[in-house]
């Protein structure tokens, strides 16, 4: 069935429940397994600093080759400079060379979030260090920045963050905030295209029904984040494609230290495959559109990790590996999937 976009926009702002009968929590290895064999996936959203190792074999193994890890908020308000400087230093070091021991290419955007934005005189002091990492190796984009409460010291340090954006000629990430979330939607697109940048160059996340048609309008990115009971279930993100088709949309996971699914982006396409939507569709919304919009940045080359990895966890990141005890390491040169 076609839904007209009044279908699509009945849903409010930030969804704490759903009527969906089947989420992607409930779908197990076996439910989706076989319908997705073959295929990769890039998952332009997740925060793998919050998740385990097994994460990282679960993802390989289910098709995913490549991710994005934007800085966030991690929980908990961080009180100096110092802890900016180690987190940042982790996505562009440590993590990094994690994920690539376990087969998967690792890239992250850099940025002051919102929520944190709020605290000015530390803000100021991020600002000053955050062009030393923007120009890092594996940096694609300044994000996620944007709005959370919506507050005039957010919108002053989003602004400023889309000045450095445009001067490092990377792509920006948005945050769009869970209330009052088509204003804040609004907000955010008015304020960067006051700012001159090529919608194009703008991925903004966290969509949903009463959003995706102004965004994709203006001709900005519409990334969707499929949350368990909150954001956008994938029986809705399924209908959303139907509806819209799959350009200039990407689905991702947003998997953090809540509850969250890592592997939300294949078990979405099991289920866009199980609705009859195309394998070329589901290949563009799950892979290929987040490549070519964070591309912008000349950071990704595909050919780094369409096949697969080069895997040797005989290796080391200042004198440390991810063995433990006894633990042999996994030497896997021309194997695609980590077993």
């Amino acid at each position: 069935m076609c839904l007209t976009d009044k279908d699509l926009t009945q849903n409010p702002s930030h969804f704490e429940e759903t009527d969906e009968i089947v989420t992607h929590r409930d779908m197990g290895w076996d439910d989706y397994r076989e319908l997705i064999r073959g295929m990769r996936f890039f998952d332009p959203h997740i925060h793998m600093v919050s998740r385990t190792t097994d994460d990282y074999e679960a993802m390989r193994d289910a098709g995913i080759v490549g991710l994005i890890e934007p800085a966030f908020w991690v929980g908990q308000p961080r009180t100096g400079l110092s802890t900016f400087k180690d987190y940042y230093s982790s996505l562009v070091g440590w993590e990094r060379f994690r994920s690539s021991q376990f087969g998967i290419k690792h890239y992250c955007t850099i940025g002051l979030n919102s929520r944190e934005a709020n605290n000015e005189p530390l803000a100021e002091q991020v600002m000053e260090i955050l062009p030393l990492y923007l120009y890092k190796e594996g940096v694609v984009g300044v994000g996620e920045i944007g709005f959370d409460d919506q507050t005039a010291a957010e919108e002053k340090y989003y602004r400023l963050q889309l000045e450095l954006a445009k001067k490092a000629k990377l792509p920006v990430q948005i945050h769009t905030p869970h209330r009052d979330k088509k204003k804040g939607t609004e907000r955010s697109m008015a304020i960067a295209l006051e700012h001159g940048l090529d919608p194009s160059w703008v991925i903004v996340d966290h969509n949903n029904e009463e959003t995706v048609k102004s965004v994709l309008d203006q001709g900005f990115w519409a990334a969707f984040t499929i949350y368990p009971f909150t954001k956008m279930g994938n029986e809705r993100m399924v209908k959303v494609v139907e509806h819209y088709g799959p350009n200039q949309i990407m689905v991702n996971s947003a998997a953090d230290w809540g509850i969250s699914d890592p592997l939300a982006i294949p078990k979405t396409a099991a289920l866009m495959k199980m609705r009859g939507i195309t394998d070329e569709t589901i290949r563009l919304v799950t892979y290929q559109n987040a490549i070519d919009a964070f591309a912008k940045s000349g950071q990704i080359d595909v050919s780094d990790f369409e096949n697969g990895l080069n895997v040797d966890q005989s290796e080391k990141f200042n004198g440390n590996t991810i063995l433990r005890g006894g633990q042999q390491p996994r030497v896997a040169k021309d194997s695609l999937v980590i077993r």
